[in-house]
């Protein structure tokens, strides 16, 4: 024994040594983390944890990706030395247990004993809400510094996957912003430009499409990687919010989520609020404000994980604000921020609120979140192996199946690359087969149902019936947090069949799905891949000609036919100071289909001689007031402020009547009046209890053989949120393109009211001089996922009247 207490003491001793070795923040950024009116460099970040890394043996820093604009994505993974050492080992038994199918419940027993809870954290997806790369920094070094229990079994149990900011190009964006008004009557504000160069605060809702650089590798490197137990996407809300949103959600909640991710997320939620309020954290609330149904905000709920989510109050970027106890929220979804509720014990008083506070938050949070995995390791390898197992036994119905022959084979394409990258398993068929009394041709695929991912697989397949939630009985909807509609074969064109009983067919698995090429000659105006060939055919100098009864297109002119010869055209995308996703989706996608562009500012409109310069102007979805006034004097400096008003309304007047096209999409299509084009949407006034449409797929008519409508099927889907809607009568010359179908209008997610729609407008192409007016009621590039109203927008680009 006396042999014994020396060696323990050198143990410990060397243990503290260990834990002591690793670099604090404060020497590596120059000030403390969470310091009033402090930011972080992406690039000081990442070298801070690549000092970590050197410094101690429980960290590993990987590169997994690069972001859009060419930064590194790391993650930091953070475990026990032993563990680290090993890191393959622990991935491969996650790896085994993700396929119940092959391996059986005796093997999964042992390697449930010897496996780790996988937890990933992922911060400043938003890059706004700037508190959590600060929280992982700092966080990151207590765990290898500190020597505390809590601690010591989080090592031990969890592998820790620590994303410091999954977009790194906003965090930059945000800092320079913030550093250069510092002191100023501006600071704290957000920057004039998207904190993503494509899309935003829409990044976020990216999780099933994988649209984005920064999606994809996170997906392929460590979702599809690590298969997570648990995956705790960090956010901020608003100032005047209670201090903190935890799980439970509200409803609803997406019905393919299986009910054992939902119990864990209510479980690890309350242990969270608890842990909070312990640690004498005010304004925790529950069961608000955010529910669980779009995919597209939860990919790990479909792939046998948790999906945690924590909204802590926003201070202005790094400012510190007050907040007195009359200013808090008092009708927010759920809960008032300044009264006790069972979901909201104990609200916060009101006062100062500072980024360092919000920091002390997440910290409390962080480390509930990884100590409960550690007390539940075996839980959550237990259940993760279970909801496998269900769902690769699951039934109803037996099969999807895509046909070989559809009208938009690069749609189909895409369609099934997302499935696949979802680590979906489609198969295809070697020979012609029937199922459900329809017989498929070789070359079909079919998506069965018994397998680990059918859960995602089926979610975006079918339609969405989202529930009708109300206020109060017979009251106003509860608005959806997000869109209630994600049906790809709607949104995308592409033919699906469910195959309810099961049916035998030779198939092989597919994880590539090439087009088929039409083999005549011709680029079908219904492939919406004709659109890149046609645009690549022009980078080379080529020449390209259009049927203009078929909207065929050709890259040379057959003997006897008669074509028109199309040049490509000039485009420009407005770009207002005030940030607009949905101009940055329009860039996203005309850059993704190779078309030339150029962004336009105020200046540049109200200068004049548009039609000089551009053939095509699109105004992207935005209301018309902010089209017209801009950011007012004083709320950001002077080179950002005011908007287009009426001497900007009259140049784009002038460009349509010198033979431009203008495109107004969704509510920008209100500022018609100002261009002078009288079409008033029907739906404006009416409230939301007599018509409403919070996102979701909507049927209507297209006129056929218009211009517009090229390559289109008579009837299709379109998203519409909100979106206006006109009397084709009451439009003066227009022409309705499209219109809503007279009866059964929703074709997924949430409609009240159709009555107003039935019959009316979604697309008007309106003459202006030599030139047009084009109204799109609908968002056409929505979210990179509308592939069949792609073309829509693509034929506005290329108008020609036979």
């Amino acid at each position: 024994m006396r042999r014994l207490k020396p060696l323990l003491a050198a143990g410990l001793a060397a243990a503290a040594f260990a834990f002591a070795a690793s670099p604090d923040p404060q020497s590596h950024f120059g000030h403390p983390i969470g310091a009033d009116r402090t930011v972080l460099d992406w690039e000081k970040v990442v070298s801070y944890f690549r000092k970590l890394e050197s410094s101690s043996d429980r960290i590993r820093v990987r590169e997994y990706g690069r972001s859009t604009e060419g930064r590194p994505m790391i993650v930091a993974i953070i475990s026990a030395p032993d563990t680290v050492k090993d890191l393959e080992r622990y991935r491969r038994i996650q790896e085994r247990l993700a396929d119940p199918r092959k391996t059986p419940e005796d093997q999964a027993r042992g390697l449930i004993d010897q496996g780790k809870a996988v937890v990933m954290i992922t911060c400043t997806i938003h890059s706004t809400e700037i508190a959590s790369t600060h929280t992982a920094v700092e966080f990151a070094w207590r765990l290898l510094a500190e020597d505390n229990p809590k601690f010591r079994t989080i090592l031990d149990n969890v592998i820790f996957l620590l994303v410091p900011s999954l977009n790194p190009d906003g965090l930059d964006l945000v800092t320079q912003w913030y550093r250069k008004t510092l002191g100023t009557p501006i600071e704290g504000t957000s920057p004039p430009e998207l904190y993503h160069k494509y899309v935003g605060h829409d990044n976020n809702r990216d999780w099933y499409m994988f649209s984005q650089a920064e999606t994809r590798a996170t997906i392929r490197e460590l979702h599809n990687a690590w298969y997570p137990h648990i995956v705790y996407d960090v956010h901020q809300m608003g100032t005047t919010a209670a201090r903190i949103f935890v799980p439970p959600w509200i409803d609803p909640v997406e019905p393919n989520i299986d009910p054992l991710v939902i119990q864990m997320c209510n479980a690890f939620g309350m242990g969270m609020a608890l842990d909070l309020t312990a640690a004498g954290k005010k304004g925790v609330v529950v069961n608000a404000l955010y529910d669980f149904w779009t995919p597209a905000r939860h990919y790990q709920a479909y792939h046998g994980g948790l999906r945690i989510l924590s909204e802590s109050a926003s201070a202005r970027l790094a400012t510190p604000i007050d907040v007195p106890r009359g200013r808090l929220d008092r009708s927010s979804r759920g809960y008032s921020a300044g009264q006790a509720s069972w979901n909201h014990v104990e609200p916060w008083e009101g006062g100062t609120w500072r980024l360092r506070d919000i920091i002390d938050y997440q910290s409390v949070a962080w480390e509930s979140c990884l100590y409960q995995a550690a007390l539940r390791r075996a839980d959550l390898l237990r259940n993760f192996y279970t909801i496998g197992q269900r769902a690769s036994a699951r039934t109803s119905p037996y099969a999807f199946v895509v046909p070989a022959e559809q009208r938009d084979p690069g749609a189909a394409a895409k369609l099934l690359e997302t499935l696949s990258f979802g680590m979906v398993e489609i198969e295809r068929a070697l020979g012609q087969f029937e199922a459900g009394g329809v017989t498929y041709p070789e070359g079909s695929h079919v998506i069965r149902m018994r397998q680990p991912y059918s859960s995602f697989a089926k979610t975006l397949l079918e339609r969405q019936s989202y529930p009708d939630l109300r206020l109060y009985p017979g009251g106003p909807p509860r608005r959806p947090y997000d869109a209630t509609a994600h049906t790809l074969p709607l949104l995308m064109g592409v033919e699906v069949h469910a195959a309810a009983e099961p049916f035998t067919a030779r198939l092989e698995g597919a994880e590539s799905f090439p087009l088929v090429p039409a083999g005549d000659g011709r680029l079908h105006a219904a492939d919406t891949e004709t659109w890149r060939a046609i645009n690549r055919w022009w980078d080379w100098g080529g020449e390209v000609w259009r049927d203009m009864t078929t909207g065929d297109f050709y890259t040379r002119v057959p003997a006897g036919s008669v074509l028109r010869k199309v040049n490509r055209p000039r485009v420009a995308v407005y770009r207002s100071y005030i940030p607009v996703m949905d101009e940055g989706w329009t860039r996203w996608v005309l850059d993704q289909f190779g078309f030339r562009y150029s962004s336009v500012r105020n200046p540049e409109i109200l200068a004049g001689a548009l039609r000089e310069k551009y053939d095509v102007l699109i105004l992207p979805d935005q209301s018309p007031a902010s089209i017209k006034e801009g950011y007012r004097k004083g709320s950001m400096p002077e080179e950002y402020t005011g908007g287009l008003g009426s001497a900007g309304a009259q140049a784009l007047r002038r460009f349509a009547e010198d033979g431009g096209t203008l495109i107004l999409l969704n509510d920008a299509s209100g500022f018609a009046e100002q261009v002078g084009i009288q079409a008033a949407n029907v739906l404006r006034e009416l409230p939301n209890q007599e018509f409403y449409c919070p996102g979701s797929l909507l049927r209507v008519n297209l006129k056929e053989g218009h211009p517009l409508t090229y390559g289109l099927p008579r009837e299709i889907a379109i998203w519409s949120g909100g979106s206006p809607a006109w009397n084709p009568q009451e439009t003066g010359g227009a022409v309705a393109v499209a219109r809503y179908v007279q009866s059964e209008v929703l074709a997924s997610g949430w409609l009240l009211g159709e009555q107003h729609l039935a019959g009316r407008a979604a697309l008007l192409d309106t003459p202006m001089g030599r030139g047009r007016v084009i109204l799109f009621g609908m968002r056409p590039q929505y979210r990179a996922q509308s592939y069949q109203a792609f073309k829509l927008l693509f034929n506005a680009l290329l108008y020609l009247e036979d």
